[in-house]
């Protein structure tokens, strides 16, 4: 098409049109790489856009804000019958514990209950169960004093942050100007750090930003791997197997093959509707259970595997069959003599990208009600739990700033897993891969 609408002057020679028309070959396949240059510029930009907004919203919530308190464990307050009762000791206002401490760091003489009460809020209502744990494990610190490092609450975590303004008037921050005296002061007295918070990874689901955490949702996901990985890597591998080496071809093998292609490009919400009304309706498992997400996530990742699988399994040469055959060995042990360790890297790929594609899934477990609020770690696949993408979601609709950092950093914990598995994938590929 260039050649015909090149309209060369009447004196040019044919070695002048060879050079030019070359010249303008040259020029679009130089334009043409530009345009993917760009492309991939404009891609990698985004992602870079991307990935610097969750770093710069998520890194905060991995160290927190807290209060070194010399707590005196009073008995009169936790045990006024001097019988170490377990209710007695449960029950105590531990509270008014660490706001006493609280009171004698800063100095804090006055009775105003409204002063006393802007003191009170720099504690995390987190104290309360802290406290009571420790005397519950250890009924012989009734009586002492001991320090005690304490949460923070999340507005004066914000603070520390930058995440709150000092500039902004006092009237439209949640911080006021005599709280934001008192912070100063203990950070000043080396009482108010940040240290790393380590209630991200072990806490389960709180009202309070400061106090929540991935515990359950960790746990949660594991389960759902797990059953993933027990029911659909078998199950696909030996679908994909038979589809390949071992089924007759006809029309109900075709129409088996057709389905299995068009359930991979089912959205995943449709999964999520079938695991409700199969697997909680019909069957009647519990709701919420990391058993019901592990079922519903199997479902969706059994076609990726089993196209992955297939996949693999018809890129070993024919002469590999051909040449076991040749000297006796039956198909069954051709196939999994030398088919199958062949075809393992492909195999192992797929496998873990599909875990990988699971792994992120959120639609069908909402559907099954994986959003419950769990505070207690699951210890069976048959307890309420969530998962990591759909505790990000959760995070994401509360309306408190310190749930922002915690939704950003659920983010990067989950991008965490996606790039390890991925590069798990990639690390096994290179090491089963054989060079024909």
């Amino acid at each position: 098409m260039a050649s015909t609408s090149f309209n060369p002057p009447a004196s040019a020679t044919r070695a002048d049109v060879a050079a030019a028309l070359a010249r303008r070959r040259k020029f679009a396949e130089w334009r043409f790489k530009a345009y993917g240059m760009v492309a991939i510029a404009i891609s990698l930009g985004a992602l870079a856009i991307l990935f610097t907004t969750i770093v710069r919203n998520g890194y905060p919530a991995f160290v927190q804000s807290s209060i070194k308190l010399d707590v005196f464990f009073d008995p009169a307050e936790i045990d006024p019958s001097g019988t170490q009762k377990p209710e007695d000791i449960r029950n105590a206002n531990y509270p008014k514990l660490a706001q006493a401490a609280l009171y004698k760091l800063i100095g804090l003489e006055s009775s105003d209950r409204k002063v006393r009460r802007d003191a009170n809020q720099m504690l995390s209502q987190s104290v309360d169960i802290q406290l009571r744990d420790m005397v519950m494990k250890n009924p012989a610190l009734i009586g002492t004093t001991q320090p005690v490092w304490v949460l923070a609450r999340d507005e004066i975590d914000a603070l520390l942050k930058g995440s709150i303004s000092r500039d902004t008037p006092e009237d439209r921050r949640k911080v006021n100007d005599r709280q934001i005296g008192w912070a100063d002061k203990l950070v000043a007295d080396g009482r108010m750090v940040k240290r790393f918070n380590t209630g991200l990874f072990v806490n389960g689901a709180s009202s309070d930003a400061e106090t929540a955490g991935l515990g359950v949702a960790l746990i949660g996901s594991f389960f759902m791997m797990a059953t993933v990985l027990l029911l659909a890597v078998p199950l696909g591998v030996a679908a994909a197997i038979y589809l390949q080496e071992l089924a007759p071809k006809n029309r109900f093998t075709d129409l088996i093959e057709v389905n299995i292609n068009n359930l991979a490009a089912v959205p995943s919400i449709v999964f999520g509707l079938l695991g409700l009304a199969v697997f909680i309706n019909f069957a009647g498992l519990p709701r919420s259970a990391s058993l019901v997400g592990g079922l519903v996530l199997t479902l969706m990742t059994l076609p990726t595997i089993i196209i992955a699988t297939r996949a693999a399994v018809a890129a070993v040469p024919p002469s590999i069959r051909e040449a076991a055959l040749g000297v006796g060995a039956s198909r069954v042990q051709t196939i999994f003599h030398h088919v199958l360790p062949l075809a393992m890297p492909g195999i192992l790929t797929g496998t873990i990208i599909g875990l990988a594609k699971a792994l992120g899934e959120t639609a069908p477990l909402l559907m099954i009600g994986m959003v419950a609020f769990v505070i207690d770690y699951p210890t069976s696949p048959l307890d309420s739990a969530t998962a990591l993408p759909v505790q990000v979601y959760m995070w994401a609709t509360e309306a408190e700033r310190g749930f922002i950092e915690r939704t950003a950093a659920a983010t990067l914990v989950l991008l965490g897993f996606m790039v390890v598995m991925n590069a798990v994938a990639i690390v096994l590929r290179q090491r089963f891969m054989r060079k024909w």
